[in-house]
């Protein structure tokens, strides 16, 4: 059993390497080497593409460098979010959006030594940041777009994208490629060190139950998708929500009914 599992994550790293090269020209990238930004998808209209591509970098990219002055207290908050998710040990996890690499020590220690973390985002600057704490946790930095990453189809055990759906044009295409990605029973951790009622103060806007976080909407986009989510918990210093990634629809649909139904009764309370 043991030889079977190490086999299985020894051929998931080689996908992975595979895909890395090709976008690298034949060579494994170095933590202080970002990998090319892949491509957009070709349904995706090029100047949409183009758009969404150009303002987050420059959103980003002018706070990357005191990101960390401003949030790097929350290190602790991505910790526990690690240890709850219960990551398999000795897999492949993805930081997607992974910014200035807050959630790599966590994301090594739950892999173990045997295990391959990668730490992907849209933005050079936020990368450049994360380089310390990619070249400490041993994972690979890759700047690519969410909505289209450079892994083979269930080359990952776990994704974990923290603030990261609300700032996708289409949340759910971007679930879908995170569903590509990840093999059968493996994890989607998505997570924030603030609820989305603190947040949503914060940036001064109303909280609506429509919004891609919102129990229902994000219950309906896992089902479609292909995840099944089993844990919703939209605290007043947290947002965090797991999905398993099914292996058939009527797996997700049971797990959708669920969360929908919670859904419903929280706005009735």
């Amino acid at each position: 059993m043991a030889r079977t599992a190490l086999a299985i994550v020894a051929s998931r790293k080689r996908a992975l390497r595979t895909g890395l090269r090709r976008r690298h020209h034949g060579r494994m990238p170095s933590p202080d080497t970002p990998v090319p930004s892949p491509s957009a998808p070709a349904s995706a209209p090029v100047g949409a593409s183009r758009h969404y591509v150009a303002e987050t970098r420059a959103f980003f990219a002018s706070r990357a460098a005191t990101w960390d002055t401003r949030f790097g207290d929350d290190m602790p908050a991505y910790a526990a979010a690690v240890v709850r998710a219960g990551i398999r040990r000795g897999g492949v996890v993805i930081d997607v959006g992974c910014g200035t690499g807050r959630a790599l020590p966590a994301l090594r220690q739950a892999v173990g030594p045997d295990g391959a973390v990668i730490a992907a985002d849209l933005t050079p600057e936020m990368l450049a940041q994360a380089r310390p704490q990619a070249a400490a946790a041993r994972a690979a930095l890759v700047l690519g777009d969410a909505r289209r990453l450079p892994f083979a189809d269930g080359s990952a055990d776990a994704f974990f994208a923290a603030g990261l759906v609300n700032h996708l044009p289409d949340p759910q295409a971007g679930l879908a490629e995170l569903a590509r990605v990840t093999r059968p029973a493996g994890l989607l951790i998505l997570f924030h060190p603030s609820g989305r009622a603190a947040l949503a103060a914060r940036h001064g806007r109303t909280l609506t139950q429509d919004e891609p976080l919102s129990a229902g909407p994000l219950a309906r986009s896992t089902l479609a998708t292909g995840w099944r989510l089993t844990v919703y918990d939209d605290a007043a210093d947290h947002f965090f929500a797991l999905a398993v990634r099914c292996e058939s629809q009527r797996a997700a649909h049971l797990g959708a009914e669920r969360y929908a139904f919670l859904a419903v009764i929280s706005v009735l309370a």
